[in-house]
């Protein structure tokens, strides 16, 4: 079925995740905090983490894309920068044991936002919803985050619904100050009985979540 409704234009977000050989990965990152700019001279990059707490060895990037055209350019324009293929991607392919990527949109309600200041953690949910997508879940799902977001422990960047991957996935972005500092609202957030009767309403219509835990890399815009 569909996914729904979404944004009044054509700017769409490549979600991509990479599965790196855990001795590797030290070398990995360094690889990636030295070179990164190669890439993102050629395309706007939302996000760059790597996982610290519900998977291991992981790294996640998000890009921005006006447009489908504006995405083909981009690929073919990386396919012939002899420095980002030579410094870079001839050296890291090796260090790689899996990559995946999906193409997601906003959800019409939601704006990417910012976190209030740098060095705090990001938390990567997944919510796999039942088929339909947000013409279905979207109140429902929209009425939950907002009762998080009231509480005032955690500050939402975004969500993401998939438009190229498992469809009906919904990915929610937030930044806390710290993993001490989100466990605490959490706490807090599960005695909320608005928060209690919102994701009641919500779960009908869920049937898995996953949470990581993600640390920003230095060439990460968002810190």
């Amino acid at each position: 079925l569909a996914t729904g409704p979404r944004q009044n234009n054509g700017i769409f977000y490549e979600i991509r995740t990479y599965d790196i050989k855990p001795a590797k990965m030290k070398e990995f990152l360094e690889l990636a905090n030295k070179h990164f700019h190669l890439r993102t001279a050629h395309s706007e990059l939302v996000g760059f983490w790597h996982t610290d707490l519900g998977a291991l060895n992981k790294v996640l990037h998000i890009w921005k894309y006006d447009n489908f055209a504006h995405r083909t350019a981009v690929r073919h324009a990386l396919a012939n920068d002899k420095d980002w293929q030579g410094k870079f991607i001839s050296v890291v392919l090796p260090m790689m044991e899996k990559q995946h990527n999906e193409v997601a949109y906003l959800v019409p309600w939601c704006q990417l936002g910012k976190p209030p200041k740098e060095g705090g953690v990001y938390e990567w949910v997944t919510f796999q919803m039942k088929p339909g997508g947000p013409a279905l879940w979207g109140e429902a799902f929209q009425a939950a985050v907002n009762a998080h977001i009231n509480t005032g422990y955690t500050r939402l960047i975004g969500v993401f619904h998939t438009e190229y991957g498992l469809l009906n996935t919904v990915h929610v972005l937030w930044w806390n100050e710290s993993p001490d500092h989100r466990a605490a609202g959490r706490h807090g957030a599960h005695e909320d009985a608005r928060v209690v009767a919102a994701v009641r309403n919500s779960v009908r219509f869920l049937e898995s979540q996953q949470n990581v835990l993600l640390i920003p890399m230095q060439c990460s815009p968002l810190k």
